[in-house]
């Protein structure tokens, strides 16, 4: 799991969330042929999502943490609400953060912000689904195959997309999060994403009872 040096800035801790959709607006550039076949072949060939872990004790422990959190993040939302669709979503989102070479819980800070795990969210400027994708992507990455409302779909755009913008800014998470929402360099959305993960998505060890019965914690914070 990738470590991430978050700015500190004013009034950070002040933020507060709403339902309403992040209205960001990623910016369409113009792609060398090698970065677009690097997305391309990011997007292609759906894996089936599976937790990534080197053990099952950690999976297990994750799973059950962030599925109590996210039952109280999105409380009115059916995706949410139901126990099976609510796990297949965390493994998807981990699976797809893993195989982006992202941390998970910065993903999860980010679909906070960006839809609270609506998969159906459309933005006044027009990005789609739990992640926020603007259309023009499919374009782009030349998918064209590719629903922005399916749930794994979006977010599997969605990690390559800030992925791509962690490369481009040399993995400052700052600005890759300001280029992510259309608005690099200023703090506003950063401090939204650093805001949620602070609140809702940092890792912590999780109490698990084992077979002798002694009580012990789980680790989870890295998938190795």
């Amino acid at each position: 799991m990738i470590m991430l040096e978050f700015r500190v800035l004013l009034g950070c801790s002040a933020v507060l969330f709403s339902t309403v959709v992040y209205a960001g607006n990623q910016q369409e550039e113009k792609l060398s042929a090698d970065v677009q076949a690097s997305l391309h072949s990011s997007i292609i060939n759906p894996i089936q999502p599976h937790l990534v872990f080197s053990n099952q004790e950690k999976a297990d422990a994750w799973l059950s943490d962030m599925s109590n959190r996210l039952k109280k993040v999105a409380p009115k939302n059916p995706l949410v609400q139901d126990d099976f669709m609510r796990n297949r979503l965390l493994v998807t989102i981990q699976y797809e953060s893993i195989r982006a070479g992202l941390d998970p819980q910065l993903v999860l800070s980010v679909i906070t912000v960006e839809s609270r795990f609506n998969k159906y969210a459309i933005s006044s400027a027009g990005a789609q689904g739990i992640m926020q994708v603007m259309p023009f992507w499919v374009r782009q990455i030349g998918a064209y195959d590719q629903d922005l409302l399916n749930v794994q779909t979006n977010i599997r755009f969605g990690c390559t997309i800030l992925r791509h913008y962690m490369q481009l800014e040399h993995g400052d998470t700052f600005y890759a999060l300001g280029r992510y929402n259309g608005s690099r360099g200023k703090p506003d959305y950063p401090n939204l994403v650093f805001n949620a993960y602070n609140r809702y998505w940092q890792p912590a060890a999780v109490m698990t009872i084992a077979k002798n019965g002694q009580v012990k914690y789980v680790d989870y914070s890295s998938v190795n």
